[in-house]
């Protein structure tokens, strides 16, 4: 391992931020509260999923690990009952598939621990210098478009890791998505690892092509690189772990802002990297197989018939991710009457109902909740996705949530016949709202105008993931977001030329069509 200099480094080499677990309930009882952590706690603290936020002192947010965004009707409630009574009555879901409880007292910590612990959830090694939840297909076991159920590869993985110091001082976040969905619903391109479905070219077995190296945020969208391996779905979490403990001895520990996997890559090569690989291994590492991936996009909303037969899922979109305790118990409620009492998120901060009977289904859309929480959206609902944005988050530049509910609505009013598309908002830089990874993409920003300063946004177009990834390209800068509602219609009329200025590829013209705007 790399020793590094920056303050993150020199407060890990102090103590592993996993002993912040052991140490949380005497911080929690400490006289003074918040105010007197020291503040080489403050970030350790991360380590058990728990945030300082500036914008609201005193208070933090908790984000929830729910791997392959698989969850229980009594999880659901246990979170909503955990916001309302330590909370502030908000949850927020996110591009991981996991949970966010908002306004919590360090006070509060360990009994939310101990409630999480009742419902087998965690909050560990959910932020900073770890490896985030593991991002999966949402409809993993259940989609006929799948070629495997990879969901049990992302929970051995998990086992591995969690609560292991030896995954707990990374360089850096590490993003996983291990899917064998056919139809990209994941952004396997954007992730430190990424592993999707594909077949042994001498034989047809099932199992995974490996990624590495994808980021958003650090300099913008890189694409991961493929490694040409071939992994098999009982190896592929081994491998990794070993991918993973390959970056933890070899990454850069210098400038916060180059020390992702992607860097480590860039200056090795992929062919360097894969021979590192290759030793740690043991054995040789098999070439890649065949991509048997589909060359589209699905957010899995709707009624979509599962394979196990006369199941279906129910898709249902949550607008922005941020969901009221009351919503919450309301979806775990759904989950229980009409299908087997499991709920699955989505990264694009949706929910689905799943295993609903054919002879449910009327009574379920009938619901008054599936009003607000529609499985047929909106074309600018369906594929909106926000950050955090200045609500709570001392990285953003402006408000995202509300923002982009707004525009939304205004679009879905002007236009009620348009085309499905996505629609990001990141608050900064940072690209946590993964904004070059859609068809029109936000980033936050500030503009002087008139002598005031406003919140403004770069407008990003023709971002996607899947078979053929590219960074979306900025084709706007410091917009207003108060002109929104007039620059957003002018971009849509546009994009298919726009589309042709920044194609790489002919297969680009089926990211987008909105004639009805013309």
């Amino acid at each position: 391992m790399k020793p590094g200099n920056n303050p993150m480094e020199k407060i890990k080499a102090e103590k592993d931020g996993l002993d912040i677990l052991q140490e949380i309930d005497e911080l929690a009882a400490k006289h003074g509260g918040w105010e007197t952590l020291d503040p080489g706690d403050r970030e350790r603290l991360k380590w058990i999923g728990t945030f300082f936020r500036k914008p609201t002192p005193g208070l933090f947010m908790m984000r929830i690990r729910i791997t392959n965004g698989q969850a229980t009707s009594a999880q659901l409630r246990a979170l909503a009952d955990i916001a309302q009574r330590l909370g502030n009555g908000v949850l927020d879901l996110t591009t991981r598939q996991q949970a966010q409880l908002r306004a919590v007292k360090i006070q509060d910590v360990p009994q939310i621990i101990q409630a999480l612990q009742g419902v087998d959830l965690t909050s560990l090694q959910t932020g900073l210098d770890n490896i985030r939840n593991i991002s999966c297909c949402p409809l993993s076991g259940l989609t006929a478009n799948e070629l495997l159920d990879a969901s049990p590869v992302g929970v051995e993985y998990t086992r591995m890791f969690l609560n292991n110091k030896e995954f707990s001082n990374l360089p850096r976040k590490f993003n996983v998505t291990i899917t064998g969905c056919l139809e990209n619903c994941t952004h396997a391109e954007t992730q430190d690892l990424g592993m999707t479905p594909a077949v042994r070219t001498s034989d047809g077995q099932p199992g995974f092509n490996v990624v590495a190296g994808g980021k958003m945020g650090s300099g913008g969208m890189t694409v991961a690189q493929p490694l040409d391996i071939f992994v098999t779905p009982q190896n592929a979490a081994r491998l990794a772990a070993q991918v993973t403990l390959l970056f933890r001895d070899e990454g850069v520990r210098e400038q916060r802002n180059k020390v992702r996997l992607a860097f480590l890559i860039q200056a090795w090569g992929v062919d360097k990297f894969r021979a590192a690989l290759e030793d740690r291994w043991g054995l040789p590492l098999e070439r890649a197989g065949r991509d048997v991936r589909h060359a589209v996009h699905t957010d899995h909303l709707g009624v979509q018939r599962q394979k196990q037969p006369g199941m279906y899922s129910v898709g249902l979109c949550v607008p922005t991710g941020r969901i009221t305790s009351e919503r919450m118990q309301e979806l775990a409620l759904l989950a229980d009457r009409y299908g087997s009492g499991h709920v699955r998120l989505t990264n694009a901060q949706n929910a689905i109902l799943v295993n609903v009977p054919q002879h449910r289904l009327t009574a379920l859309l009938s619901e008054p909740l599936l009003r607000e929480l529609s499985p047929v959206p909106s074309a600018f609902h369906r594929g909106l996705v926000t950050c955090t944005g200045v609500d709570y988050c001392n990285l953003a530049l402006i408000e995202t949530k509300g923002t982009g509910l707004a525009l939304s609505n205004a679009l879905a009013r002007r236009f009620p016949g348009a085309s499905n598309l996505t629609m990001h908002w990141s608050g900064c830089p940072a690209g946590c709202g993964n904004h070059q990874a859609a068809d029109v993409g936000f980033q936050g920003a500030k503009a002087r105008v008139n002598g005031q300063v406003v919140d403004a946004v770069s407008i990003f177009v023709g971002g996607r993931t899947g078979t053929e990834p590219k960074p979306g390209e900025k084709i706007m800068e410091l917009i207003p977001v108060d002109m929104l509602e007039e620059v957003v219609p002018v971009v849509l009329r546009h994009l298919e030329v726009l589309k042709k200025v920044t194609r790489d590829s002919e297969a680009e013209s089926r990211v987008l069509m909105v004639p009805v705007l013309v």
